[in-house]
């Protein structure tokens, strides 16, 4: 049997059981609180007031299971060395990855601002419900920042980037496979108002895995993106009275 055929073959496998990690292990874990009394349960562990425990729960439920994903797949990704290897040619080096990743970020931010603009232009109301909610719950349990900032990026990169964009490029052009990965990325936020907010960050973020043929390039702008989103959510009232304070 052709080598190169018993290659791909393993790496389908492994890019769909990192999928049904992603869905079942991190997505849908939280239906194990819909088993009888399990939710009942876990609440009372929780040493809080009752307003409390729900978004608490969240937060750790989430880490913990957002922890677990990603040593699921790290283990399918140890037992299959040529997944990550789908682009001919020189890697970049990490040193390169992280600049571009750096690079990455400002572009986003600049299509964020882009992407904003057209919103309002079409009537569409800024903010998102997707972000405001995940905030509230990391106001209550900080660990939840550890989500947003790092565990979700690199959980949706593998997914999005490696799995969905990485498969459509092996056959299919660049833009193809870019739109393709975006829009589903967009879709799983279920943010649809918001959709060419998210399928702009989408592209950039498979263009820079393009680019350096590194998935730790769109790693990196996606951690510093979502850092900077929960960091100035985080601290709105703070921001708004030093705003306030400085000399007009």
């Amino acid at each position: 049997m052709d080598p190169t055929f018993t290659e791909k073959k393993k790496s389908l496998k492994t890019a769909f059981f990192i999928l049904l990690t992603y869905i079942f292990v991190f997505q849908l874990s939280a239906l194990l609180l819909r088993l009888p009394g399990a939710q009942d349960f876990v609440l009372g562990l929780i040493d809080a007031p009752i307003k409390e425990k729900g978004s608490i729960l969240a937060g750790w439920w989430t880490f913990i299971f957002g922890i677990l994903s990603l040593i699921i797949i790290a283990l399918l990704v140890m037992r299959d060395k040529n997944f990550l290897n789908i682009y001919e040619g020189k890697k970049a080096s990490t040193t390169e990855a992280i600049g571009w990743g750096i690079i990455g970020f400002f572009m986003v931010f600049v299509g964020q601002m882009i992407g904003a603009a057209i919103e309002m232009a079409i009537g569409i109301k800024g903010g998102s419900e997707n972000t405001a909610n995940l905030v509230e719950v990391a106001k209550m349990a900080p660990i939840m920042v550890i989500v947003i900032a790092v565990i979700g990026p690199i959980l949706e990169e593998f997914v999005f980037r490696r799995v969905v964009f990485g498969s459509f490029i092996q056959t299919q052009g660049f833009w193809l496979s870019a739109i393709i990965s975006s829009v589903v990325f967009a879709a799983i936020h279920f943010e649809f108002t918001h959709i060419l907010l998210y399928t702009i960050c989408g592209l950039v973020f498979a263009f820079l895995y393009w680019k350096t043929k590194r998935l730790l390039t769109s790693i990196v702008a996606h951690i510093l993106l979502n850092s900077f989103v929960s960091f100035m959510n985080l601290n709105a009232d703070k921001l708004q009275q030093i705003m306030d304070n400085m000399p007009k």
